[in-house]
């Protein structure tokens, strides 16, 4: 059991950094802390979308599954969009 959660903890954490690569290096979007804010906030996100997941899982239980266990979207998208709000207020600030 443990296998099975430290899995999809596993995957939450690599779309949380690989989308805080993507915006920070790729993008080249500046925001507060550098890669590292950047990162924090991609990972918050990703987190946070598994959560929405879990609670709404009757309304995106028609998305495709990793391995049948792990819904990637939802941590995705919600990294995606807190790393695009991070960049709005970064911007602000610079």
């Amino acid at each position: 059991m443990f296998s099975f959660y430290f899995n999809i903890g596993l995957i939450y954490l690599l779309i949380g950094f690989a989308v805080a690569l993507l915006s920070y290096f790729a993008f080249k979007k500046m925001v507060l802390g550098n890669f590292i804010g950047a990162l924090i906030v991609a990972l918050i996100g990703s987190y946070l979308g598994g959560v929405l997941e879990f609670v709404l899982k009757d309304v995106i239980n028609f998305l495709a599954n990793l391995n049948n266990s792990v819904n990637i979207f939802p941590p995705l998208i919600t990294s995606i969009i807190l790393m695009w709000i991070f960049t709005k207020v970064s911007e602000k600030y610079k």
